[in-house]
């Protein structure tokens, strides 16, 4: 199936979209009430706590956690930056305040959740602020218009600045977006308008309003993904008629122009199911991956980096060793970037290619994954592969992947991965039991799990212990119990 299709399905306790590329899952986005994301929502909130060693400051913006702000964060340490500096990935060091001269505690201030809370960490927050709308981002505190880069046209690119300036007042600054490439200069206008009235509504709630409060929140994951993704070359199918019926009147009034583009799903099927979208979701939190070619990569996602292991598996290739295990870390390139996408994993990211001996194969796998990673959205920073076949990324990391936002911890193995052996709880019991024993009067019971208990009477653990101490040991097995627990009663 070619283009683009954005399916949307809702029930009462989820929505999920998938945006579908080519027949093939790249996106896949989960939003429930009780769960609902934050990132993009803006507070006025309350300075708890300054930290001058890490120059961060925790924020109350009446979440269960505060907030973590940085002051490379804090509009007010650059004030006196040109707009040339004020970009963050060229505020220079020296030029930037300390920040215990910038805010102190019980100071309440505007700030925007940048990346959600994941895990023991609270959100990250930012006080330049930015309200993303249909072809405009305002940036209310940065006086400075930006283009997409996806907007490739330099005439285009002028014509659209041109407008911007044309109409835009207070020094705000705007981001153009791609959607906004042959739009007209009343399209732009009203979508200027809409959100300084709604960047002018948050400044008179933040006067009046006490801290902690909210000042705006983000649309829901059905409404962002319009505002965001959906555009003239896609197709957008919904599963739910409610929801439908909601989308359709967002679409009428902020994009007419895409109404025929939007359809209700009405198969006998489930909307996924006809769509293969929930196979790909079970292949999605798998850790190993296929390639074509009989290999495979191997992913684990740890708290402090993901680690990617590439290997040739069934392949053997046709001539020499050297240019199967090319051909292998080939495709396991055009894999690993779209798997990093449709999982959204973030962060530090390890990949270890099988050894190349040739300097120049491993020149040719390191451009191959430079051009594959420009396709995706998210900012990346990717070091030289190393003469091991290692290379070191980057990338940007706003919300949880897709094992985080499906999945939980096994409660098994406390998410280890790995629990002990039977033969070491057996040897753990053991040794309690040598200790219980001899306190005992005449016996003591064992409940365990049924298939340690099964090894202990097959090591014949227990008839030792009885011979030993000449005390009845009765053995219970729990089906409950998980393999490590055990009590002796």
């Amino acid at each position: 199936m070619k283009g683009r299709q954005i399916l949307i399905d809702r029930n009462p306790f989820e929505t999920r979209l998938a945006l579908v590329q080519e027949g093939r899952l790249v996106e896949f986005y989960v939003e429930r009430p009780k769960e609902r994301g934050i990132t993009g929502n803006v507070y006025k909130g309350r300075v708890a706590r300054v930290l001058p060693g890490m120059q961060a400051a925790f924020i109350e913006i009446g979440l269960e956690r505060t907030a973590f702000l940085h002051v490379s964060d804090i509009r007010e340490a650059f004030e006196d930056l040109d707009e040339g500096e004020a970009r963050e990935e060229e505020r220079p060091a020296a030029a930037q305040a300390r920040i215990q001269d910038v805010i102190k505690e019980g100071q309440e201030v505007m700030v925007q959740v940048a990346k959600e809370p994941m895990g023991t960490k609270g959100a990250r927050l930012t006080s330049y602020v930015s309200l993303p709308g249909r072809y405009l981002v305002l940036m209310p505190t940065y006086d400075r218009i930006g283009v997409s880069r996806r907007i490739a046209d330099d005439r285009e690119r002028r014509r659209l600045r041109e407008i911007v300036k044309s109409l835009r007042s207070k020094g705000y600054g705007f981001i153009i977006r791609t959607v906004c490439e042959g739009m007209k200069k009343e399209e732009i206008k009203d979508d200027m308008d809409f959100l300084v009235r709604l960047w002018e509504g948050m400044e008179k709630k933040m006067s009046i309003e006490p801290a902690p409060c909210i000042l705006y929140e983000e649309l829901d994951l059905t409404l962002r993904s319009l505002r965001d993704y959906f555009s003239s070359g896609d197709r957008l199918v919904i599963g739910s008629r409610d929801e439908y019926e909601r989308a359709l009147k967002f679409i009428e009034e902020f994009m007419p122009a895409l109404r025929k583009k939007v359809e209700l799903y009405e198969g006998a099927e489930h909307l996924y199911d006809a769509y293969g979208v929930d196979i790909e979701l079970e292949a999605a939190i798998a850790n190993r991956v296929w390639l074509r070619s009989g290999g495979h990569i191997v992913i684990d996602q740890m708290e402090a980096l993901t680690a990617i292991d590439v290997n040739t598996g069934k392949y053997v290739g046709k001539k020499s060793s050297e240019e199967t295990i090319l051909k292998t870390n080939l495709e396991a390139v055009q894999e690993v970037v779209y798997q990093l996408r449709l999982r959204n994993i973030g962060g530090i990211i390890v990949i270890d290619f099988i050894d190349m001996a040739k300097a120049a194969n491993r020149e040719k796998v390191y451009s191959s994954l430079k051009e594959a990673l420009r396709e995706d959205r998210a900012r990346t920073n990717i070091l030289k592969i190393s003469e091991l076949g290692i290379v070191e990324m980057t990338r940007k990391r706003v919300r949880e992947s897709i094992t985080q936002s499906l999945c939980e911890p096994c409660p098994y193995c406390a998410g280890n991965g790995i629990v002990k052996s039977r033969d070491t709880v057996v040897m753990e019991i053991y040794r309690e039991l040598l200790g219980v024993l001899p306190k005992r009067r005449r016996k003591a019971v064992l409940y365990t799990n049924p298939e340690v208990a099964a090894r202990l009477e097959q090591d014949n653990v227990i008839e030792d212990l009885k011979k030993k101490y000449g005390k009845k040991i009765v053995v219970k097995p729990v089906e409950v119990f998980h393999q490590e627990e055990y009590e002796v009663v």
